[in-house]
């Protein structure tokens, strides 16, 4: 991870260059329903699966802005690597982190997603370098589970939310905790940050691949970081 700007990570691979822009885009399922008196109320639902794209530049030849001590590889490198995503057909991390040039970690984006598309386009204007264009959709986690008569149980997708091995209150998002832990950049431990104690906090985000699984707000919602589990109790 670099010190200083934003890293943008699809799995384990680092881009060479961070893309100029990125959208994330997220909308929602509410159905709004007319009365019989004319009036109308929103059903309120689950918000869709976010929509990530941006387009980055894959280098051909060396620049001193692309390379992070010596770790850019060549083009072929990163359109395999993306290509072996899909055709593996599983959900993947897709984590950026973000650092000022003070060196003070501002908040970190960390999603489970599939890898929708990947577009490779190569133009005059670019040299001998490549753009890819990519399209990426959040994934959540689902199971079977068999509800039913012990007769003739029937299978039904669910999704799973939260954490379903604790025996006290479950975490999940939205939950009150106290804090008591160090704070890192993302969900697996990097850009180490300040300590809270017995600090009320929030979780606004789950990754439980990720050996720092929570992510954690202020009571307003204002990010804080990622933290582990033992680093929190719901109240």
């Amino acid at each position: 991870m670099s010190s200083r700007g934003y890293d943008f990570y699809l799995d384990k691979c680092l881009l060479p260059v961070a893309p100029s822009k990125l959208e994330i885009s997220e909308s929602g399922l509410n159905k709004v329903i007319s009365l019989i008196d004319g009036g109308e109320i929103n059903l309120l639902k689950c918000p869709k699966l976010k929509e990530i794209r941006f387009d980055c530049m894959i280098p051909q030849v060396s620049y001193p802005f692309a390379a992070r001590s010596g770790t850019a590889k060549p083009a072929e490198y990163y359109l395999g690597y993306l290509e072996g995503l899909k055709a593996a057909k599983k959900p993947f991390q897709f984590i950026v982190s973000r650092t000022m040039p003070s060196g003070k970690v501002l908040f970190s984006t960390d999603i489970k997603v599939s890898l929708e598309s990947l577009t490779v386009t190569e133009a005059a204007e670019q040299g001998f370098d490549l753009i890819f264009k990519i399209k990426l959709k959040q994934y959540r986690d689902y199971g079977l589970k068999a509800i039913g008569t012990a007769s003739g149980g029937q299978a039904v997708l669910t999704q799973e939310r939260g954490d379903s091995t604790v025996t006290e209150k479950p975490i999940t998002m939205g939950c009150d905790v106290i804090i008591n832990g160090r704070l890192y950049g993302n969900s697996y431990g990097d850009a180490a940050g300040q300590t809270r104690t017995d600090y009320r906090g929030k979780i606004n985000f789950i990754n439980l691949d990720g050996s720092h699984a929570y992510h954690v707000t202020t009571p307003s919602g204002q990010w804080l970081g990622w933290v582990t589990k033992d680093s929190i109790k719901v109240i």
